[in-house]
This record gives C-alpha cells, structure tokens and sequence, in this order.
C-alpha cells in the first residue's frame, strides 16, 4: 500500500482501497483491497462488503474472503449481475478506486466447526469457490487430513479459470511451496465439472455423487462418516441437494458451536 493510499483510508472509516481488478468471463470477476490493520479472521469465513448507494447508504452484501488468513491484503471473488443492485456497480471498480469493508468475520466454513476426519471434501459451485480460494492456502487444511479434494462445478470450462488457476499455482508458486510443501500439496485432488459446454467432465457433482462416478474416477471409497468431512457452498438449491446427498451417506451437519462431519455456508448464494 502507498503512503496515499494508507492516507486515503485512514480518512473514512470501513473504506478500503482497490489493489487489483481481473475480469474471467462476461459474468465473474475478482478483485483485492487493502486490509485493515485491526482485522483478524479464520481462513473460510466471510465478511459485509459494498458500495455507497445512490441515496447516500450503504450497499452491503456478504462477501467470503479468498484470500487466507495470512495474506496481507483481501481477496474477492464475485459474479456479475446486470441488474443487481451492488455487483451492477461492483463489477467497474478500479485499482485506487473505494469499497466498504465491516471488519466483523463470520461464517461455518472453518475448521473449527469439523470433527477430526481422514478426508476433506471442498464442493462448491460457481462463486462458491471462494472460501475454498482461502481454505486451500491455509497450512493447517493439509496438516488436519491425508487427503484433501475440492470439487468445482461450473457452466461453462470458462467459469472454472479462478479454481483451475489457483490450484495449478499452489504446485508452482514458490511461496507456496515453501509455506505448504510438497509432502502437504501432495495431498490436494481437484475434480472440475461443466453442467453445460463440453469438457473432460461433465455433471452436475450431486449426480456424479449419486451414481458413484465422483468415487470411481478418484479412486476413493463413498462417503463415510467415519473418516469423510465436508464443506459445501454454492447456490441455495445447490446447498440443498448437498445436504441431503451428505445426510444420506450419515454424515452430521456441524456448526462452530457443534461440530460434526460436514458444513454449509448459509450466508452465501451465487
């Protein structure tokens, strides 16, 4: 952060710098600002981002942080809603341009809210990539499970660049490599579908689940509540559907207060 970019902060309370900008398709972008100096949060959890609105109130919307819990600034990952009253506006921001930040971190998708397991399954849709964009780059994601899989299913092959990026560079950064090792990146599998354009997968995951495909093509047995642990965020149907597919296979919906086998992000659709 420049000296006037610390300055512009410092004159109104809750705004935020923009750092960077990067467009993927015609619907998703991401987008990193400056972090507060007071700001602790878990790796997972989201917090209360916006604009100023037209009628001289905020614009609010959650916002889970991409970014881990070490990085120094924040990272954000967004659709674009033509319409929408926030992304509409979000989606021109610039480097040096404002957003508003509430510093005040919640959500389920942590650690904390998970029993000890052997296999950590990352099923997000979408945007709902985003927590796990963080959870990915935490150490203790590795240090907690021998295996680690994230499953991303998307539209369009298009739609999957963020994960599929992210991903490939926590095998070729060297700070990631140095921070995660490659005994712990060792561990990480990741199954990307597409529901519409062709690709060398195509499903939506809750059928890839049901018909045993997700399994078969990871070599790995069916979920079980004695060893398998989940963290689900996508749509609200998608949510759904991933409840139910885990609470067929006996696993326990958990929450920071309660943990249990899986957990899904609430506060989140997109």
């Amino acid at each position: 952060m420049t000296q006037a970019q610390a300055t512009k902060v410092a004159a109104l309370p809750d705004a935020q710098v923009v750092t960077s900008v990067r467009h993927y398709t015609d619907r998703l972008f991401s987008f990193r600002v400056t972090r507060p100096m007071s700001l602790r949060f878990r790796s997972g959890e989201f917090v209360m981002i916006g604009l100023m609105g037209d009628n001289g109130r905020p614009l609010l919307r959650a916002y889970s942080i991409a970014s881990p819990a070490w990085d120094e600034e924040l990272e954000f990952y967004s659709i674009k809603v033509p319409d929408g009253p926030l992304t509409s506006r979000l989606q021109h921001i610039q480097p040096g341009d404002e957003i508003i930040l509430r510093p005040k971190p919640v959500g389920t998708l942590v650690h904390d809210a998970l029993i000890p397991g052997k296999r950590l399954y990352f099923f997000s849709t979408g945007t709902g990539f985003a927590p796990f964009a963080s959870l990915l780059r935490e150490p203790q994601t590795y240090e907690d499970y021998d295996e680690v899989i994230v499953t991303h299913t998307c539209r369009d092959v298009a739609e999957l660049t963020y994960g599929r990026e992210l991903i490939a560079g926590l095998r070729t950064d060297e700070l990631m490599q140095e921070l995660l090792g490659e005994e712990h990146l060792a561990k990480l599998r990741y199954y990307p579908t597409t529901t519409r354009e062709q690709s060398p997968k195509m499903g939506r995951i809750t059928t890839l689940i049901e018909n045993g495909e997700l399994f078969a093509d990871l070599g790995v047995p069916p979920l079980n509540p004695e060893t398998d642990r989940a963290m689900v965020c996508g749509s609200l149907a998608f949510n759904l559907d991933m409840k139910a597919a885990l609470e067929a296979a006996g696993l326990r919906e958990g929450a920071n207060s309660d943990p249990a086998e899986f957990v899904i992000e609430k506060a989140f659709v997109g």
